[in-house]
């Protein structure tokens, strides 16, 4: 019995222009949406702007708009972007809308009926001028942490550091500049540990059934564990979903309260009008509560109704609010609420140099997509051929050009170029009547098999690279047959390659139809075909289906060919690195500077290289009066999601007290070639900030080439001692007395490095525990 498939994604925030970072998540469940219903599962995919909230009150008074007019405004441009980009909602609706009213404040109330919600006073500040209490985005003052003058009551700006309004030093009103006050005010939470067990339940089994990655595992349970606390349900605003409680009147939910709740409310939102259009009968309860749905969804095998499944496209940031905080609410209500099945998260997707950011306007944004003259498909090849899923990927021009020219176009466009193009030349436009190629043909069957179970579970990058293996896979078929000499040498062979591949792009078409439904409808059109599509927002058209995949009947003529995508060459992308680099507030300047025919300004001149640290005259005696290494085992390894080389490292130096470090091994090593090892620890060097995390110490690492002359990283090892083992120079003693601090120059004055596999200082070997240190690859190389 097949299940129906429910899909949402991360619902994107309403006050800005979406990137392409932000646009991931929705062409992810887009992708997913448009398999499922080919393959034949009753599907429905929702999605729609966040509205409410701190942000867009702040926005709305810095543009001089209303809340509504700002979310009007910026709902408009969502939405003509994703219509841009193809996304076949089923809904794209908005969380500002009386039905997210109605179920968040219904879900409150169940939660307090059961007595899952507390009141505590708490400190806030309140401005006079004003007459209210201040969220903290409408405060801003002097950093405790740093001293930085213009810091928000959130965060700093400038030293990263997480803050609490009542922290700021020299406090004002953002928007009347009025010096705040303290005073007590009341607020809600929901009783988070009272649901643990709950939820621990749920999580146990639902994790395990809808094969949950180890990242959203891993992530929950540390929730779990760290003991999950009491977490606030409002705040005082007035853009939000007033709070149906008696002296709560002046306050409104918590943003992240009532957004995932947006999912069922844009349901209900399409299912209020299909109703009143009367386009078609539509419980969204069906989907959302299925015991209490009027529709009575049946297969012809059972009564029982089929069972919906849940798969929700977010980003790794949004992990706990929909595996902890969202599942919470919906437990505590106790009602059988639908509950997220499995989940497909994705890493960052980097800029150039930087990070895509929406708040600094720095990347390529939806519009400037529509506006580069790049086709549609274009794009989302590229976002699928590199989708971020195990880690965060650096979007390039160059990088952009070369899968494009080289896969895209070079791989699966001139498979589908040169076969029809060769029907039309030598078959007069007719596909060759001949037997299939059975030795070519079981290979696509099995590449399609496992397309199809990789989808089925939402492996999107995967089922999209083995797409392109089946592509290259019909390329060289074509290549090893030499169809242009067999065609007059060997007919029937030239025949039966080409009558072959004619069903195998076909079954391509379907195939990537959900990453690129422009293009695989054009290609399928010169086939004299269509494919089917459909959703509740979008016009139906019929058409061959996943159901089709395998079959070799039904293709007679090839019509008149165009080529759907053009190379770009390097000078194109040169100039789109020009046109998109710094932020959206620089790239006006610079065409307004252009525009008055300004003077380029003069170029700067380069600041001097630094000099490499100088080596000490007796090294053995600075390592022995300086140089402080441990042995650490690695327990915890995360991305830093503002550097792309960065892993952030939890240690168990021996101390009691965890210790953080950072690494840029990502290019090198994955997580779990680093999870559990006992490296060496440069632990007396002076903290330092690195991508916003302070580091504390460094590990020791040698280079080497492997035999492709490619570079490569090995961490040194000590795995029989224990952490907190002192790594010295043979014939020194462990326990001598060293700085508590030393600087980057004082380890550098010293060269550690691998001769013949073993680990030494000026000729001295270094030892944990008596036993020198050694690698296993690495044979003379530099130690850093």
């Amino acid at each position: 019995m097949k299940t129906r498939r429910l899909i949402t994604s991360a619902l994107p925030y309403v006050n800005n222009i979406p990137h392409l970072g932000n646009l991931i998540q929705m062409l992810s469940a887009d992708v997913y949406a448009r398999f499922c219903r080919s393959y034949g599962y009753d599907t429905l995919y929702i999605c729609g702007t966040d509205e409410y909230g701190t942000a867009t009150e702040k926005r709305a008074l810095e543009e001089n708009k209303t809340p509504r007019e700002l979310c009007d405004y910026y709902y408009n441009i969502h939405d003509t972007v994703y219509k841009w980009f193809n996304i076949s909602f089923d809904k794209f609706g908005r969380t500002s809308n009386e039905q997210c009213t109605e179920i968040t404040q219904d879900l409150f109330n169940d939660l307090d009926k059961n007595g899952y919600i507390k009141e505590h006073t708490n400190k806030q500040l309140f401005c006079p001028t004003c007459k209210s209490f201040l969220a903290d985005r409408f405060v801003r003052g002097v950093c405790p942490k740093c001293g930085f003058e213009d810091a928000r009551g959130d965060q700093c700006d400038k030293c990263g550091a997480l803050l609490d309004p009542i922290e700021l030093k020299q406090p004002k009103c953002d928007t009347c500049g009025t010096a705040p006050e303290v005073k007590e005010t009341k607020h809600l939470y929901i009783d988070l540990p009272s649901v643990s067990k709950k939820l621990d339940s749920w999580m146990e089994t639902t994790s395990k059934e809808g094969r949950w990655s180890e990242n959203a595992i891993n992530t929950t349970k540390a929730w779990i564990r760290d003991g999950l606390n009491e977490r606030a349900i409002t705040r005082d605003l007035k853009w939000g979903i007033p709070v149906p409680k008696d002296g709560y009147e002046n306050k409104v939910f918590y943003v992240w309260f009532n957004a995932p709740i947006g999912y069922m409310s844009i349901t209900k939102q399409l299912s209020d009008e299909l109703i009143k259009a009367g386009r078609k009968s539509f419980d969204w309860k069906a989907w959302w509560l299925p015991e209490e749905s009027s529709d009575n969804y049946q297969t012809s095998l059972t009564d029982a109704k089929v069972p919906v499944q849940l798969f929700q496209f977010i980003g790794k940031d949004n992990i706990p609010f929909h595996t902890v905080i969202f599942p919470s609410t919906l437990l505590g209500s106790g009602k059988n609420w639908t509950k997220l099945f499995h989940m497909s998260s994705s890493e960052y997707l980097n800029y150039e140099s930087g990070k895509f950011s929406k708040s600094r306007g720095i990347g390529v944004f939806g519009t400037d997509a529509m506006e580069s003259g790049i086709l549609a498909d274009a794009w989302r090849f590229y976002i699928f051929f590199n989708r971020p899923e195990k880690q965060d990927y650096q979007f390039t021009w160059k990088d952009f050009r070369e899968k494009y020219n080289g896969e895209l176009i070079g791989n699966l466009g001139n498979l589908v170029n040169r076969t029809l193009l060769f029907i039309n030349k030598y078959y007069e436009g007719k596909v060759p009547e001949a037997p299939l190629d059975e030795e070519l043909w079981a290979k696509v069957k099995e590449k399609e098999a496992k397309i199809t179970e990789l989808l089925d579970w939402a492996e999107l990058k995967d089922a999209f690279h083995e797409i392109f293996a089946l592509s290259d896979l019909g390329n060289k078929a074509f290549q090893d047959c030499e169809p242009w000499k067999t065609r007059n040498t060997d007919p029937e062979k030239a025949a039966t390659l080409i009558h072959t591949l004619a069903y195998l792009i076909k079954d391509l078409m379907i195939l990537a139809n959900p990453y690129m439904p422009q293009y695989t409808q054009t290609v399928m059109s010169f086939l004299g075909k269509s494919i089917a599509s459909h959703s509740l927002s979008t016009e139906t058209i019929e058409g061959l289906d996943w159901n089709d995949l395998g079959k070799t009947t039904g293709l007679d003529k090839v019509g008149t060919t165009s080529v759907y995508f053009t190379p770009i060459d390097q000078k194109t992308a040169d100039n789109f690195r020009e046109k998109f680099s710094g932020s959206q507030a620089e790239r006006k300047e610079t065409e307004a500077k252009k525009e008055n025919k300004q003077q380029p300004k003069q170029e700067k001149k380069k600041k001097p290289e630094p000099e490499e640290p100088k080596l000490a005259k007796n090294q053995i005696e600075w390592f022995k009066d300086k140089i402080s290494l441990k042995v650490a085992k690695i327990i915890k390894i995360e991305n830093n999601p503002e550097g792309e080389k960065l892993y952030v490292e939890h240690l168990d130096d021996g101390s009691g007290t965890p210790r953080i470090i950072q690494s840029g091994l990502r290019p090198y090593l994955q997580p779990e070639d680093l999870l559990g090892k006992n490296i060496i620890l440069a632990a007396n060097l002076a903290p330092r900030k690195m991508r916003g995390i302070e580091s504390h110490g460094m590990l020791l690492a040698a280079d080497y080439k492997d035999e492709n002359g490619k570079a490569c990283v090995e961490v040194l090892e000590a795995p029989w001692a224990q952490p907190g083992t002192n790594v010295v120079l043979e014939g020194q003693d462990p326990n001598a007395a060293k700085p508590e601090t030393i600087s980057i120059d004082d380890f550098f004055s010293i060269k550690m490095e691998v001769k013949n596999k073993e680990v030494v200082c000026d000729g001295v070997k270094l030892v944990a525990d008596g036993k020198p240190l050694s690698t296993k690859i690495a044979t003379d190389s530099e130690v850093c």
